[in-house]
């Protein structure tokens, strides 16, 4: 009961040791990856030197830290195709490539750039995708990550998710900042600053807002804040603490944590902050709740049937269902947005690894080592788990694909990072 309560208290006064640049961008390490990765040639687009950012190195470099992918030289082939119709499949065959990009970037006035790729399946010698933006060089990482997607997609029939944003805590000096950056880590920007600690970002479905607590007032208050204007707004501001949102599907109510009826029980709000309904009374701690894709239900850790479990609320019957049985301590649910598990953190023999569970089988996979892994969060396409990790007495970021093969590290230079949240897919 103790360390329950002590891993519950951990978001609320967890101490970074490090300080450095809040901006720093985090370095994506490979640590592990697929068994079979899929050979791919990236051909360096025409005219693409015009620019010095460039689009392919971004191409390349995001399919390659999925895990997924691996990068086969283009060079000595003569002369380089830029278009589909370009490529002669024997050439890359030769050296072991199975798809090719190719494309082009012409400038069209106006500080305006015409990007045009395709991709090509050497093995089968047909052409997957073809695809035309029209965008400024300022929008040149975004597009690279878009053309990745679509690779991503084609070759595996998953959903791409480069074009996706992560949200994260970390902390220079005294001062504590929540960031927002691109999934491989790029084009980190503060959303806000505090010289208290800030804890639990969630974002909205629509990924144009996001919840969190601030310990600004001295106590744990709830906020919203806009993305694009940076207005914001207090979701739970009552008596005892306020913690731990999570946003419906729909993007209309929040699930919280409020202790101001005496323990640590759940409530809903609305987005606005108003209409706070309890939603179970319980004598132990309820708590780190999230939604089920569909939104009929909700995931929460519970001490009630004495040591700390996940449970399933039916928000249509009120009926609760234990999910987990396998350990003494079961916390921290995440569902996957497939909506055919859930991941969390397992102790195990005293560490502390991300796991995972499927609803149908009941059966667990725990994905990591520890020894204090915690702060699930699932991709949109539940492929890849977001979480922090220790490494040299630091606080980081890592990921591990859901069958566990794949594992990254998300290291900031040093600096502690903590609590990552991914969000949606772009609208």
């Amino acid at each position: 009961m103790h360390r329950f309560v002590s891993i519950v208290l951990s978001f609320v006064c967890f101490v970074f040791l490090a300080s450095a640049p809040a901006h720093a961008q985090l370095t994506i390490e490979i640590v592990g990856g697929a068994g079979t990765a899929i050979p791919i040639s990236i051909v360096a687009f025409e005219n693409e030197g015009n620019w010095p950012l460039g689009i392919t190195g971004i191409v390349g470099a995001d399919l390659t830290r999925s895990g997924v992918f691996r990068l086969v030289d283009d060079a000595g082939i003569s002369p380089r195709p830029y278009r589909a119709d370009d490529v002669r499949a024997a050439d890359f065959r030769a050296r072991g490539a199975d798809a090719v990009v190719v494309g082009s970037m012409r400038a069209l006035g106006e500080a305006r750039v015409e990007v045009r790729f395709a991709l090509v399946d050497v093995v089968r010698q047909v052409q997957l995708a073809t695809m035309t933006y029209v965008v400024t060089p300022q929008q040149f990482r975004p597009t690279a990550h878009k053309i990745a997607d679509v690779i991503y997609e084609k070759l595996t029939g998953d959903v791409g998710v480069f074009s996706t944003r992560i949200a994260y805590i970390t902390k220079q000096g005294s001062r504590y900042e929540l960031i927002v950056a691109d999934a491989d880590g790029g084009n980190p920007q503060a959303v806000t600053a505090s010289n208290e600690p800030l804890l639990s970002p969630s974002w909205s479905p629509d990924g144009a807002r996001l919840a969190y607590v601030s310990l600004e007032n001295k106590k744990p208050v709830v906020y919203m804040q806009s993305l694009a204007s940076g207005a914001r707004q207090v979701l739970a501001n009552f008596r005892g603490s306020n913690s731990a949102p999570s946003w419906s599907p729909d993007g209309r109510r929040l699930v919280v944590t409020l202790t101001k009826d005496g323990g640590s029980q759940l409530y809903l709000i609305n987005a606005d902050g108003g209409g706070a309904t309890r939603l179970l009374t319980s004598p132990g701690i309820d708590t780190e709740a999230s939604f089920t894709p569909d939104g009929k239900s909700i995931l929460f850790a519970s001490d009630r049937g004495g040591t700390p479990q996940v449970y399933r609320l039916n928000l249509a019957t009120n009926a609760i269902e234990r999910m987990t049985f396998e350990g003494n301590w079961n916390v921290s649910p995440r569902a996957t947005p497939d909506g055919k598990g859930f991941v969390f953190v397992k102790r195990d023999g005293g560490r502390f690894a991300i796991a995972i569970q499927d609803y149908a089988s009941r059966q667990v996979q725990v994905l990591t080592s520890g020894p204090l892994d915690e702060s699930p969060s699932v991709a949109p396409n539940s492929k890849l788990v977001i979480y922090a990790a220790q490494q040299g007495g630091r606080g980081i970021l890592a990921g591990v694909s859901s069958d566990g093969r794949i594992k990254q590290r998300l290291v900031s230079p040093a600096a502690d990072v903590r609590e990552p949240a991914w969000g949606p897919l772009p609208r």
